[in-house]
């Protein structure tokens, strides 16, 4: 049982927390530049493992990549993949995909983003990791963010994402 979602990462890092000397405002640098990249991630509820990947948008091509990814990375499994219906995920040719790699789909409830347990893997990685740091270069934030999510423990990934916290609604 697999649950999967994909987040956009900016280049301009989560602002959290600033300090400035009493009574002087806050600078805040913003580069005018509105980069973006797509992060798939993948987990599965009863180990913790992880398949993230990087992508230049959220769209269809991209997710069906992360599909066929998911079913090299779990090659012999019988997977049941929960997601929530985003188009790219609804889309018919990804569809015949998942079928045609014998991926069943499982659709979470709209706008129950708190069903889906990636969910608190990409509130830790944007609340903890990426926030209030901006890179020279956006390619350091992204590999950041990659490094954190592949090096986390199985155990501490089914922590952070809330899988092993007893309101998790799924028994597993």
């Amino acid at each position: 049982m697999l649950f999967s979602d994909a987040t956009i990462v900016t280049e301009t890092p989560p602002l959290r927390a600033s300090w400035s000397p009493q009574g002087e405002p806050t600078r805040v640098s913003v580069t005018g530049d509105r980069r973006n990249r797509t992060l798939y991630g993948t987990i599965n509820v009863a180990t913790g493992r992880r398949l993230v990947e990087e992508a230049p948008r959220w769209n269809g091509q991209t997710w069906r990549d992360h599909l066929q990814a998911i079913r090299r990375t779990w090659r012999g499994w019988n997977i049941v993949l929960f997601l929530d219906r985003g188009s790219p995920h609804t889309a018919k040719a990804s569809r015949r995909l998942a079928a045609a790699q014998g991926i069943e789909l499982r659709w979470l409830p709209t706008a129950c983003p708190e069903l889906n347990p990636i969910e608190g893997l990409w509130r830790w990685l944007k609340g903890a990791i990426l926030c209030n740091h901006q890179a020279d270069r956006f390619q350091q934030t992204i590999d950041r963010a990659l490094d954190a999510l592949r090096e986390l423990e199985n155990n501490d990934a089914l922590n952070k994402a809330g899988i092993l916290s007893q309101n998790f609604w799924l028994a597993t």
